[in-house]
């Protein structure tokens, strides 16, 4: 059977993933941002950030919906579907008991891709392994179901921010891969000034390169393109950075207006 237009793309999708020569990602967060991103000949794919995403709709991250999230992430669907795109959307812990029905309309809008996490909000931590496991799985079968059975699963583990330490997001790591993720995003949380090198090439050698790190604009220290690279990761993404730092461009800009400083171009 002839693989369907959607699947193309999330083999696209998973063909992107190459430990040394990382897919990079400028996460967007309505279709303005989409649109933006996607009209640079750089772009190989979107991918959503929930933070950013909740902030635009005045709610924190953890009080982020799955119709919320489905909203914006159908916007910036019709933009990757202009664009010929692929499209990951950030779906957070996948949502407690929506997680079959909100992955199947992920699909639907779209997308060939999702970040799913390990930390629970209606259980206040982490899952198990094996729970967390199964859901990686889980996902994975309703993706079959609907056609995209390469579908992209990139786990995410906040063994890290729960204070675990890296053995334990690295024994996460691998049993997520088992269970059929694609890719591994350890996240430190938002205390970490950004991986040491010598934490991330653990992580690359134990799980074959296939490792999502946040390139760090906000502060000073984080490694940049050319050393993730050099190390061997796969996946490189910049989370809420692009909005937080738009709205510190649109408060300059403000300024400038407010108090008749500002320059015509």
């Amino acid at each position: 059977m002839a693989s369907s237009p959607q699947n193309q793309l999330a083999q696209s999708l998973k063909a992107l993933h190459n430990p040394g020569n990382p897919l990079i990602l400028t996460n967007v967060w309505d279709a303005i941002t989409a649109n933006a991103i996607a009209s640079l000949p750089s772009t190989k794919a979107l991918a959503t950030a929930s933070y950013a995403i909740a902030a635009a709709a005045g709610l924190h991250d953890d009080d982020l919906t799955l119709e919320t999230n489905l909203r914006a992430a159908t916007a910036i669907a019709g933009v990757a579907k202009v664009h010929n795109l692929p499209l990951s959307v950030d779906f957070m812990d996948g949502f407690g008991a929506q997680l079959e029905e909100g992955v199947k309309r992920v699909i639907e809008l779209g997308a060939v891709g999702i970040n799913l996490e390990d930390f629970g909000r209606e259980v206040g931590g982490l899952y198990s392994v094996d729970e967390a496991s199964e859901r990686v799985r889980r996902v994975l079968r309703v993706a079959k179901e609907c056609g995209v059975p390469d579908f992209v699963v990139n786990a995410r583990t906040d063994a890290l921010f729960a204070g675990e330490g890296l053995e334990d997001a690295i024994v996460r790591g691998k049993a997520y891969l088992d269970a059929g993720a694609s890719n591994i995003f350890i996240w430190g949380g938002p205390q970490r000034r950004g991986w040491g090198r010598a934490e991330v090439k653990k992580a690359v050698d134990a799980l074959d390169g296939k490792v999502n790190v946040i390139l760090i604009r906000m502060m000073a220290g984080g490694l940049s393109v050319g050393e993730l690279r050099e190390i061997g990761v796969a996946r490189i993404s910049v989370g809420p950075q692009l909005m937080l730092r738009t709205v510190e461009m649109v408060k300059r800009e403000a300024v400038g207006i407010l108090d008749g400083s500002a320059v015509t171009d």
